[in-house]
């Protein structure tokens, strides 16, 4: 036989044959019959063994001319010539992984006007940083305390109407907080005292005596809870609906009170002092005879502690801002007490604001920048930097649509400026898949 014959043995190429018949070495497959040489088989399977059997006749001319002509360009006896079909997934494959979501189209960035909307003279305003002299209600009148005045302005028709003019002895105003209800208003005095007043009717309803020995210059609400905070470093719990208004109280600060906010569940109170300490409160410890009241006691600050804001799209998170020496802001975790973020402002911070509608916080200032700022949460790089008072904004708050920001400053003017846009839909917290495979179907 030619050695082209030789190399081409089927024996020698197919050597899986030789192999023992275990179920690795089976192929599953069934051949494509219409693919097969029967002809060039039968002819490899008679003619190949004679040809070893006796050498002799492979060596015939006509031997050589069958081996020449069936052998031609041939490596194999058996072929697969169409592709054997994909095996079958027990669980498909696109099941096994995460959808793929489309790539979102790039938010046009929002502009925030450099300028403030409207310029309002407020001639006689305190220049106390330890006071709160500015609120908005919820039926959007905006209130201000002039020195012993308190005046409300409507920002639909822009009437100004004069609440109560307050007496020298028992003056000057130090405080005001507009209740839930939009109707009534507390007005904290330099006396000790707070009255509580009808706007719509323009009547004092009652005054909360007993509680402070000094000003009050913090108040915050709680439902039908007016909690106070005075000079004397005391806070207190007063429910107005009954006749000993004093429910509970809360120690631990050993100077002036210069900030209140409880948090949007009304489950924990903030308060910021001007020992430099922020005291995280449960609202269920206020009548308690522990010592230890509090839930948490941080003391990274290192001036007086007024600016206070409770983030509304992430529960726990609060943002503190501190006082001339201090110039921070503060980012915590109030359920761990963890410092989140500290950024240096390069002025004192007078008050804070969370964006309801997108992740930004604004801060006023006062020395020495007199400004507001605009920050990204949680990056927060400055988006904006916004000027026009000429002295240190020391009061701020928001109109009850979340959109226009009220300031007041020393330079005797209030300023509302359209800093947080057109109302928009709250983005609700995303909420991350608590199992494996949570993203495919389940049979319940």
């Amino acid at each position: 036989m030619s050695s082209s014959s030789n190399t081409r043995n089927p024996l020698g190429e197919q050597n899986f044959l030789l192999r023992k018949p275990n179920w690795e070495n089976l192929d599953r497959f069934i051949p494509n019959r219409a693919a097969l040489d029967l002809d060039y088989a039968h002819y490899m399977v008679r003619g190949g063994r004679k040809g070893i059997e006796n050498p002799e006749a492979a060596s015939t001319p006509y031997q050589k001319l069958l081996t020449e002509t069936f052998n031609m360009n041939r490596a194999r006896i058996f072929t697969f010539k169409n592709k054997p079909p994909t095996p079958v997934e027990a669980i498909p494959r696109r099941l096994l992984s995460p959808p793929l979501h489309k790539a979102k189209s790039t938010k046009p960035s929002r502009r925030v006007p450099q300028g403030p909307e409207r310029t309002m003279d407020a001639p006689g305003i305190v220049d106390n940083f330890y006071s709160n002299l500015l609120d908005w209600s919820s039926s959007n009148i905006l209130a201000i305390a002039l020195g012993n005045s308190v005046y409300l302005w409507n920002p639909s028709d822009h009437s100004i109407v004069k609440l109560v003019t307050i007496d020298d002895e028992d003056g000057p105003v130090t405080s005001i907080s507009w209740a839930l209800d939009g109707q009534h208003i507390a007005v904290g005095l330099d006396n000790s005292w707070v009255q509580l007043w009808d706007s719509v009717s323009v009547r004092l309803i009652r005054t909360l005596t007993g509680g402070h020995h000094g000003r009050v210059g913090s108040l915050a609400w709680n439902k039908r809870i007016l909690t106070t905070g005075g000079m004397d470093g005391r806070i207190i719990n007063n429910d107005v609906r009954v006749r000993s208004h004093i429910v509970g109280t809360y120690k631990g600060h050993e100077a002036e009170i210069c900030g209140l906010k409880w948090s949007p569940s009304g489950q924990h109170l903030a308060s910021g002092g001007n020992d430099n300490v922020l005291f995280i409160w449960d609202r269920s410890t206020a009548s308690s005879n522990s010592p230890r009241q509090w839930l948490q006691r941080l003391e990274d600050h290192t001036a007086a502690v007024k600016a206070l804001a409770w983030c509304p799209f992430q529960e726990n998170l609060l943002a503190s801002g501190g006082g001339e020496l201090d110039r921070c802001i503060k980012l915590w975790n109030t359920q761990t007490g963890s410092c989140l973020r500290s950024v240096d402002t390069g002025s004192q911070v007078c008050g804070l604001l969370w964006n309801n509608y997108e992740r930004e916080l604004l801060s006023c200032h006062g020395f020495s920048k007199n400004e507001l700022i605009l920050w990204k949460y949680p990056s927060m790089v400055r988006m904006a930097e916004l000027t026009g008072h000429t002295s240190r904004v020391l009061f701020m708050t928001q109109s009850p649509d979340g959109c226009t920001v009220a300031t007041a400053a020393a330079d005797e003017t209030v300023r509302t400026w359209n800093v947080f846009g057109i109302p928009g839909v709250s983005k609700p917290a995303r909420k991350e898949n608590p199992l494996p495979f949570a993203h495919l179907y389940t049979i319940r």
